[in-house]
């Protein structure tokens, strides 16, 4: 399994994209979704919802389990991906490119406080 150098990751297995405008971009990571298996529901939060820093606002499922997804940080959610609502399997095909939410960050973010894509492999063992 090969994840992203790009992207920064957490414990939770989310992968977390710094945008340009100081935004988050957040999906689920390759081993999340593999161990979940074929996912068939999603339900992503509102627009505008504030959430604390390891808040599950994300509920992924799956025809073995149903799964949480955590905010990397303290923030608002100021995007949502609703194709993959209308489309779950599009997780399972490129989590990478079939992101979650948009988060802008409460306060300054150093995206070196996640783990990088060596480290999350390394945790993964």
């Amino acid at each position: 399994m090969k994840h992203p150098e790009n992207l920064r990751y957490t414990a939770s297995h989310e992968w977390v994209r710094a945008e340009q405008d100081g935004t988050l971009t957040i999906g689920i990571t390759e081993h999340a979704q593999d161990a979940l298996g074929d996912l068939v529901f999603i339900e992503l939060p509102a627009v505008g919802r504030k959430l604390a820093a390891e808040e599950a606002c994300v509920v992924v499922e799956s025809v073995k389990a149903a799964s949480d997804v955590y905010a990397p940080v303290a923030g608002e959610v100021v995007a949502v991906n609703s194709a993959v609502v209308e489309a779950p399997a599009d997780l399972n095909k490129d989590p990478y490119a079939a992101w979650l939410f948009r988060i802008r960050p409460a306060a300054k973010f150093d995206p070196a406080t996640l783990l990088d894509a060596a480290a999350y492999e390394k945790g993964l063992t």
